[in-house]
């Protein structure tokens, strides 16, 4: 009886001794590494085609035949529509006359009326001095005349008026003969030559109205909308068809600017598909100089190669730019860290002990489930990777490996599923 008293108070001793006994947390570890990280920028972003061009005429006329449909591929230069021209077909007919008939005018000016004219006062001029000559002889003799008493002063002085009438005459058309030579020639030839620029250019401007009823694709690519159907009035200024060059794109992210300072032109970058796993390699090719004052970030544009056109302007992506790679670095996996109560970063370190100390940690460069920690812990320390939410510092923990029971493996410990006990020891209890 005596034996059976101590037993069963042994047995409540051990029990109340195992129930005060602190509860030890079963974490998870891994090691504090020094390898190479990336500093990897993350951001969403729209897609855009590499260019795009609305196509508009120049001139408002019925569309008189399309020829290239929504979806097609077209190339630079290619004639995409024709507009009703008939009667600017008709202007281009009347402006070429117009062209004949001044250049028929510059050349008779050039080559026949202005030689013709030059002639004519050269004859006159000639005239005109013989005149002069009679008229002075006239003068010469009436005046000796008059000095012998044979002629009367009247006589005299009518034969004076014919001399200077005749001199002024002379003078006349002898300037006339040097305007022509001179001047008059070339200005002639000048307003002829004018006349026939002038119908030129009215004729250049009747055939590019003409040019302009045939709509042709200033760049290649594929036709994105065609809002009109043949018959329909195409408006001067008003989109008639819109191609898109998707053989490369441009995402176009909003980086945070404390992050935007590390990007520069050239990076490498992947474009993922927020809809899919789709993944394509691009580069850096803009970093927007300004910060938006709304948002207070900086616009990123990425451009990528599109084979296949798989990728399609308008979809959502997600771009991850590869700023630097920093050799060397103190690297911890993602799940380690924890938010610390006074605010930042921390991380639960386990001792030989099997103790966990808070530590609190500076975050640098982010690579998938990679932590670069600049300060707070050393390489070959373990840290908490599960089961470190909740806990104490200098909480006495357990290390367990991913997959294995909870309960303690220690030789002594709780009994395993389908142990069996020894053979009256569940008497002796």
């Amino acid at each position: 009886m005596a034996l059976l008293l101590a037993t069963l108070f042994g047995c409540s001793k051990k029990e109340e001794s195992e129930s005060a006994a602190p509860e030890v947390a079963p974490v998870q570890v891994a090691p504090v590494q020094q390898e190479s990280i990336r500093r990897v920028i993350e951001a969403d972003g729209v897609l855009y085609p590499r260019d795009q061009s609305s196509v508009m005429p120049k001139i408002s006329a019925p569309v008189l035949k399309f020829f290239a449909n929504r979806g097609d591929h077209v190339k630079a230069g290619q004639v995409l529509a024709t507009l009703e021209s008939r009667d600017l077909s008709a202007a281009v007919t009347e402006s070429k006359g117009q062209l004949d008939q001044a250049e028929a005018n510059y050349r008779a000016t050039s080559a026949a009326s202005v030689p013709e004219a030059v002639i004519k006062a050269q004859t006159d001029v000639q005239s005109a001095q013989q005149a002069l000559d009679a008229a002075q002889k006239l003068v010469a003799n009436r005046q000796r005349l008059f000095e012998q008493g044979a002629l009367a002063r009247k006589l005299v002085d009518d034969a004076q008026v014919s001399f200077a009438q005749a001199r002024a005459q002379f003078d006349a058309v002898q300037e006339h003969l040097r305007a022509l030579q001179s001047v008059g020639k070339e200005e002639q030839i000048k307003a002829a030559q004018a006349q026939v620029e002038a119908a030129r250019g009215h004729y250049q401007s009747s055939e590019a109205q003409l040019g302009y009823s045939e709509v042709r694709a200033p760049i290649g690519g594929v036709v994105a909308d065609r809002p009109l159907y043949a018959g329909e009035m195409a408006a001067a200024g008003a989109p008639l068809i819109t191609i898109m060059d998707i053989s490369r794109v441009i995402v176009r992210a909003n980086v945070p600017q404390n992050q935007a300072t590390s990007v520069k032109v050239g990076d490498s970058a992947t474009l993922t598909q927020t809809d899919t796993s789709l993944q394509v390699p691009g580069r850096v090719t803009v970093v927007s100089p300004a910060t938006d004052p709304n948002s207070t970030t900086v616009q990123v544009w990425v451009t990528a190669d599109n084979p296949g056109e798989r990728l399609k302007p308008g979809t959502g992506v997600h771009v991850a730019i590869v700023a630097a790679t920093i050799p060397n670095a103190i690297v911890v996996p993602q799940a380690a860290l924890l938010s610390s109560d006074e605010g930042g970063a921390m991380v639960l370190t386990v001792t030989a002990d099997h103790t966990a100390h808070q530590r609190k940690v500076e975050v640098g460069a982010r690579e998938a489930e990679k932590v670069q920690i600049i300060s707070g812990v050393s390489p070959g320390e373990q840290v908490v990777v599960v089961g470190g939410v909740g806990l104490d510092d200098k909480a006495k923990v357990k290390i367990v490996k991913p997959g294995a029971p909870d309960e303690d493996e220690k030789p002594g410990g709780a009994d395993k599923p389908g142990d069996k006990p020894a053979p009256g020891e569940k008497d002796a209890k």
